[in-house]
């Protein structure tokens, strides 16, 4: 890449460095002050695990620096085809001007668009403004192309800007970095710095800061002195403290519970549990611990009998009772068939049904097979035989069901009589095995009477049993072992939580010093910051009576009110700096604030874009303003658009090395930048443009171009003239007010010449001495243009090239001269 010779020329000059001045790093502070304060290894320990690993945090803390090398844009806001502005990836100050409307704040809001997704310009705008943002000649597929030179990566990087959509907020943006391929912008790592460090500024931007909140104002100076480093720091042991502490409170909570369970006892251990629950200072745990752990147990087995016995249900006497019943129901139904003769049907049934059959296969057949009477077994005696057989047989089945009901009732009987468990005590042997031998009588009558017996023996035992386990469960323990129970679950967690006491007092001292410690680190870090606005504001001031005496962070990162407070006197007086600026002096003011943000070592950004810095600012501020932007050039690569001519001036009229982009639109939105070497040169070429193009007419000649080269040899007197007055030390708003009521160019030239314009009938003389007798010739031609007869020229590119000798003769004042 071709370094720019404006801004080599000035590269070993010793400006003052934001960066060579900065304090010893955050983490730096820290570990000094933490070794050196009185506070418990372990308390140490604890800080230096809450702000993470100091060693590794600061070598991290090293920023890969980045600079614009160019930008492209196609399709946005005032460029329409591809437009490229190519830049100095390195520290230099670079002008980028053109008139109202040339497309400069394009590329402008571009470079911010491709980093944040969005201008800055854009908050609070009509949402109309944000609607229209494509181009209007060439705006189909707009794109952003930011080529990027990031330390340690010999090819540069490319963020590129697209759009899906109309919402110009809402852009697609990728980043490709060398030997890393194409991703998200967050690979990138900016999003952070670009909050805390924005490298980006425009008119707007210079009032919103001025006129934001004071908590806001606080919040972007105390992010880049790293003081959210230990917010961060506290809020994790906030969270541990916390923690603690609600073990704590939880298990102090419990103790009137557990006092109140313990009291309902006339129990010995009881009141020593409560003895000890109350001790000052904390509860005896080791006292607990005898009463929990040494606990009295009966016999295991015996235990276990008591509390199987207490468990026995035995018969459930709602079941059996109606089981039996229903048993004794059924017997009585089938006693009623078998005394009606029902029992019997069936068998006669069977027999008439063989008759008939034996009479329907042998018709011929004339006496009875079996008595051998003579009677026939006819048709009649056939059909009352089937009548018959019906009957009977509807008898039968009556009597079918009554058995049936009668083994159901009896299986149902012997369902309910149960086994007995494995484990039986004494006293319910006898009675269960009376209860379990039902299950083998056979008889049902028998059954009904026994097993509703047994079952009422049984179910009597094992009630009087239940009540008599349960008593002397009782005794064995009972209440006080569900005492134990809910103890021992308490004393785990209060131990530990009463265990805990000793890192709570260290998290406190932690949160402590932090505090302490907090405030002396904000004074620290913040004394070079504001040294830096200081310094700033003092180039900025110039004839301002406005003195910028401190500025302060009040208030603490966490608290509701909390401000940045800036201090001013005027004329000796104290007074509020935003109640008593005018609107030069603020936007002066927020520079101030500004730049020492974007000049932050800690900043990965090696360029600051700054655009329309100079309305508001009288001529004063505006010289003022070309020092400090020089001055903040010799770290940073700074980015500047203006349509003000009078920044460009006043870098010239000072000699600070500045290169200067120019940028026009033409027709449909084509946008060119050139770069531009100064005014003088500038107009020069648009006299040589003229003398060599043809067929114009005569009046090109006698009037336009003389017109143009007074053009050139007015900025070159008044180059002079500036360059004169400052090195003689005068005010900038007087010397601009000397160039402005400077009317003629004898006028102009007297001040180039002498820095005095009463002296315009000296001029030839000086001429002649300084360029040759020639010169007042040439200089009279130029002024003849004016007049009605115009200027002879009879060869316009001599006459051209003679004026330029003029120019580049006068246009720096000679030391010598009187």
């Amino acid at each position: 890449m071709t370094a720019h010779p404006a801004q080599s020329t000035h590269a070993e000059e010793s400006a003052p460095s934001a960066e060579a001045e900065d304090p010893q790093t955050l983490f730096g502070l820290l570990e000094t002050r933490l070794a050196a304060s009185v506070l418990s290894d372990a308390t140490k320990a604890m800080l230096r695990e809450a702000l993470g690993d100091v060693e590794g945090a600061a070598a991290a803390a090293a920023p890969r620096r980045v600079y614009l090398d160019s930008v492209s844009v196609a399709g946005f806001r005032g460029i329409g085809p591809k437009a490229w502005l190519s830049l100095a990836p390195k520290p230099g100050v670079t002008l980028v001007v053109g008139r109202n409307g040339s497309g400069k704040s394009s590329f402008a809001d571009a470079i911010e668009t491709a980093f944040t997704g969005k201008s800055a310009r854009w908050d609070g705008l009509n949402p109309v403004y944000r609607s229209n943002w494509r181009n209007l000649h060439n705006g189909a597929a707009p794109k952003i192309e930011v080529k990027l030179c990031e330390e340690g990566d010999t090819k540069p990087s490319t963020l590129t800007c697209t759009w899906a959509g109309d919402d110009v907020t809402l852009p697609d943006i990728e980043f490709k970095r060398p030997g890393h391929g194409r991703g998200a912008f967050g690979e990138a790592g900016w999003q952070q710095p670009l909050t805390d460090y924005r490298p980006f500024l425009s008119y707007s931007d210079l009032d919103r800061m001025i006129s934001g909140k004071p908590s806001q104002m606080y919040d972007a100076v105390a992010k880049i002195l790293g003081l959210g480093k230990l917010t961060g720091a506290d809020d994790l042991l906030q969270l541990l403290e916390k923690e603690l502490n609600t073990a704590l409170k939880s298990a102090e909570a419990e103790l009137p519970g557990l006092v109140e369970m313990l009291s309902g006892l006339e129990d010995p251990r009881a009141d020593a549990a409560i003895a000890a629950l109350g001790r000052t200072g904390a509860p005896d745990f080791d006292a607990l611990t005898v009463l929990v752990e040494g606990l009295p147990t009966a016999d295991a087995g015996h235990l276990d009998g008591l509390r199987a016995a207490a468990a026995l249900t035995g018969p459930d006497l709602d079941e059996v009772g109606p089981a039996v019943d229903r048993l004794r129901e059924a017997v009585a139904v089938l006693g009623d068939v078998r005394a009606s003769g029902a029992e019997d049907a069936h068998q006669r049934a069977e027999l008439l049904a063989k008759a008939l059959d034996h009479s329907r296969r042998h018709p011929g057949e004339e006496a009875c097979p079996v008595c051998g009477s003579a009677r026939l077994l006819d048709d009649a005696w056939a059909e009352r035989a089937a009548d018959q057989i019906a009957a009977l047989r509807q008898e039968a089945a009556a009597a079918e069901e009554a058995r049936s009901a009668l083994r159901r009732s009896v299986d149902a009987v012997r369902y309910l009589v149960t086994q007995a468990p494995n484990w039986l005590p004494a006293a319910l042997v006898d009675p269960w095995e009376e209860w379990t031998a039902c299950r083998g009588i056979a008889d049902p009558e028998q059954l009904a009477g026994r097993a509703e017996n047994s079952a009422l023996v049984l179910a009597d035992a094992c009630a009087v049993l239940r009540e008599e386990a349960v008593l002397e469960l009782e005794k064995l323990d009972e209440g006080w072992r569900r005492c134990v129970a809910r103890l021992a679950g308490w004393l785990d967690r209060a131990r530990t939580a009463h265990a805990g006491k000793p890192r709570l007092r260290q998290v406190k001292a932690a949160r402590k010093w932090l505090k302490d410690v907090g405030g002396e680190l904000r004074e620290e870090r913040l004394r070079p910051f504001a040294d830096h606005t200081q310094r700033i504001w003092e180039q900025l001031r110039q004839q301002s009576n406005v003195d910028l005496r401190s500025v302060r962070l009040n208030g603490t990162e966490k608290a509701s009110v909390r401000k940045l407070v800036m201090d001013v006197w005027v004329d000796g007086t104290e007074a509020s700096a935003l109640g008593v600026m005018s609107q030069g002096e603020l936007h002066s003011l927020a520079l101030s604030l500004f730049l020492p943000r974007a000049a932050a070592p800690d900043s990965p950004f090696g360029f600051v874009v700054i655009d329309d810095p100079v309305q508001s600012m009288d001529p004063a501020k505006v010289h003022g303003l070309a020092k400090v932007l020089h001055d903040l050039g010799q770290t940073r690569q700074v980015v500047v658009f203006t349509h003000d001519t009078r920044l460009q001036r006043a870098f010239h009229d000072q000699e600070l090395a500045v290169t200067v982009l120019q940028v026009e639109r033409g027709d449909r939105s084509i946008v060119k930048v050139e770069r531009e070497t100064d005014p003088v040169a500038q107009a020069l070429k648009d006299a040589r443009a003229l003398a060599s193009t043809t067929d114009l007419p005569a009046v090109a000649m006698t009037h336009v171009l003389p017109g143009i080269c007074r053009t050139v040899l007015e900025r070159a007197f008044t180059e002079a003239a500036w360059l004169r007055m400052h090195r003689a030390g005068i005010a900038e708003h007087e010397a601009q007010a000397a160039i402005t009521d400077a009317n003629t160019l004898r006028e102009i030239a007297a001040l180039g010449l002498f820095g005095d314009a009463s002296r315009a009938g000296d001029i030839y003389r000086e001429l002649s001495r300084r360029c040759g007798p020639q010169a007042v010739g040439l200089v009279r031609q130029c002024q003849e243009g004016a007049h009605p007869t115009g200027a002879s020229m009879p060869a316009p590119h001599r006459f051209v090239d003679a004026i330029a000798v003029i120019a580049e003769n006068v246009r720096k004042p000679e030391d010598s001269t009187p």
